[in-house]
């Protein structure tokens, strides 16, 4: 099982593998840029290599950049449409120059304009944007709680976007398990983790499954409501968790932590936690 977490880029991009290693992780997650901002600078060259470098030398991987918060495929505002179109397409060309593995993408938000109207221009704008890059990465549409005109919360919408774009194979799954928790799927039970990844194999492919965000969740089952919680703290439980990371289907799958990070040494917590549920 290879396990880590969401990493800061605080100072130079490349900084982010060496605090993966200190931390313990086999894999990791970043953004390539100021997640909650439009402005960016340009990624150098030599701090790609340099980033390359560190990663090759600690054999860390696979290596996952996550999407900006402002960006929304589909958004009915044709301005921030447009705007969200070329960060993405920048966020890609980012993530290329790092090697990294894969891309997470959250859905998107209709604002009220209905679901359909809101996949309908996620798919036109993951059209655009295979066209224009021509990824060696994979695009991970990762599952929503819900709640409001949020996108994603059940797997039929997903399976409706990936089978809606050209190039499907570009495309995957991040399974976030807070999210599918507040969503209505009872991963915490056998029954309830076996039927959901059956779902996930009738109607996206489970060999389109590529990773996992770990996440416990503060929320109960089927509220729509995304609160991430230290694992085995929350509602999903250590018994829910012990279920995921030791499914058949699941343990060869890197699973990322966007636990909370409020007290010193929390993501080492977490990483023993997790890692401590593995059955030899």
């Amino acid at each position: 099982m290879k396990v880590g977490v969401h990493v800061s880029i605080a100072g130079k991009i490349y900084s982010a593998v060496d605090r993966a290693k200190d931390l313990g992780c086999d894999t990791f997650q970043i953004f390539s840029r100021s997640p909650r901002s439009w402005a960016t600078k340009k990624l150098e060259k030599s701090e790609a290599e340099e980033f390359c470098k560190r990663r090759k030398a600690t054999k860390i991987g696979p290596v996952i950049v996550h999407i900006p918060y402002l960006i929304n495929l589909a958004s009915p505002i044709e301005s921030l449409y447009q705007r969200s179109i070329s960060a993405y397409i920048e966020d890609i060309k980012r993530a290329e120059q790092l090697s990294a593995e894969y891309f997470v993408t959250h859905i998107g938000n209709h604002k009220g304009k209905g679901e359909n109207y809101g996949i309908s221009r996620i798919i036109r704008a993951l059209n655009q944007i295979i066209g224009q890059t021509e990824p060696h990465l994979k695009i991970l549409l990762e599952n929503t709680a819900g709640g409001g005109t949020v996108l994603g919360y059940n797997f039929e919408q997903i399976a409706m976007i990936i089978k809606g774009v050209r190039e499907n194979a570009h495309f995957g799954l991040c399974l976030d398990t807070a999210h599918a928790y507040g969503a209505g799927y009872d991963i915490a039970t056998k029954r309830g983790l076996d039927e959901t990844l059956k779902k996930i194999d009738e109607l996206i492919g489970i060999e389109k499954l590529f990773l996992i965000h770990a996440n416990d969740s503060k929320a109960p089952l089927s509220s729509h409501v995304d609160r991430h919680e230290d694992i085995g703290r929350g509602k999903i439980g250590k018994k829910g968790f012990t279920l995921v990371v030791n499914h058949p289907t699941l343990h060869k799958l890197p699973f990322i932590l966007e636990t909370p990070k409020k007290r010193p040494n929390e993501d080492i917590e977490n990483l023993k936690a997790i890692r401590a549920l593995e059955k030899k």
